[in-house]
């Protein structure tokens, strides 16, 4: 305590030295800090005894008070420096030409939206859409879709309350309603491209709750599977820009196609950076198949006479492969810096004749 004098004139003469907010910083932790003189004292105050005690503390605290005042002081007056060093420095010479304004741009998602569309549109196939809310027998009866399904349950589809008439509504799980609607309120030929959102109790790396879809429908009395593959080998080629791009056909299944398949493309890996191409990789892109015969029944068609084929595809997935985009979340972050990165203008419109990207 004999020191306290003697630390309080070098705690005050720091400050007053000092000619930066770092400089004051330095002082303030010096002298208060967790291991700084003042604090050091402090800590000394629990080996004396009460009288001594009350002196001492009384003696610190002043110190203490003076020495943050100082620091207030000073740094009021190193602030208002640092703030007019900083007008004059970023001033604006207002006799300069304006700057020009900021354009928009066009999201990922939207812009490859429109290129699936564009590629489709030139094979026939119209836009179609859809509700977001659906009822239980536009997105799972009618699609063939056992009662037991997994899709069904509360851990994959986002349900609502029970409806006066019976069943239930729900935040789509897919843009297949809009197909079966589609069945339902048309008489084939049908040939539609079906793009939207869609919903899934999913969320981690490589899933999010709501994503977008594109699904295709054909239905007539001729199609076959033979053009169902020409139509995705054809699309995979112009939506990449890669001519000879292999595509292949895996057999699997899903409840409205019958027989089913999943489109991989081939791909490789060059410096860490993924190729769409030839080479020794497979990715999985989409899932496609001929309607099922039940589908068609459902939606009042003949399965004697008419058949057809659907497919389907996530526009993030593609948009990523196509785009180099490494992480899913990103598209939702609303991340300016992201969306100048990635983003289109608004002026590049996607055409098979002048180009997807320009």
């Amino acid at each position: 305590m004999q020191d306290l004098d003697q630390l309080r004139a070098q705690a005050l003469a720091s400050v007053a030295a000092a000619t930066s907010l770092d400089q004051l910083d330095a002082a303030r932790v010096a002298a208060l800090g967790k291991k700084g003189t003042v604090t050091g004292l402090m800590k000394s105050l629990g080996g004396m005894g009460p009288d001594e005690r009350k002196a001492a503390g009384a003696a610190l605290n002043a110190a203490r008070d003076e020495i943050e005042a100082a620091i207030t002081a000073a740094k009021t007056v190193l602030e208002a420096k640092a703030l007019d060093e900083r007008l004059a420095r970023e001033r604006i010479d207002v006799t300069l030409s304006s700057r020009p304004e900021a354009s928009g741009r066009i999201h990922p998602i939207s812009q490859t939206i429109e290129e699936i569309t564009a590629i489709f549109a030139q094979m026939g196939f119209t836009v179609a859409e859809g509700p977001d809310i659906e009822d239980d027998f536009h997105n799972f009866s009618a699609l063939n879709i056992p009662p037991e399904h997994p899709a069904r349950q509360m851990h994959d589809t986002f349900y609502f309350g029970e409806r006066p008439e019976g069943g239930r509504h729900l935040l789509r799980t897919h843009t297949s309603p809009v197909q079966i609607r589609t069945m339902l309120s048309e008489k084939p030929p049908i040939r539609v491209l079906v793009p939207g959102r869609t919903y899934r109790c999913d969320s981690d790396m490589t899933h999010t709750p709501m994503f977008h879809q594109v699904e295709g429908l054909v239905i007539d009395e001729t199609t076959h599977m033979g053009h169902l593959k020409g139509c995705l080998i054809e699309f995979v080629r112009a939506f990449f820009e890669v001519d000879d791009v292999p595509v292949r056909f895996r057999p699997s299944f899903f409840p409205f196609t019958e027989p089913s398949a999943e489109v991989d493309i081939g791909c490789s890996r060059e410096g860490g950076e993924l190729k769409i191409g030839p080479g020794a990789g497979w990715l999985e892109i989409l899932g496609c198949g001929m309607v099922h015969p039940n589908v068609l029944r459902n939606c009042g068609i003949d399965p004697d006479r008419y058949q057809g084929f659907a497919f389907g595809m996530g526009v993030e997935r593609v948009a990523m492969l196509k785009y180099g985009i490494p992480d899913l979340r990103t598209f939702f972050d609303s991340d300016l810096r992201w969306l100048r990165h990635y983003g289109f203008s608004a002026l590049d419109v996607p055409t098979l004749s002048g180009g997807l990207t320009r």
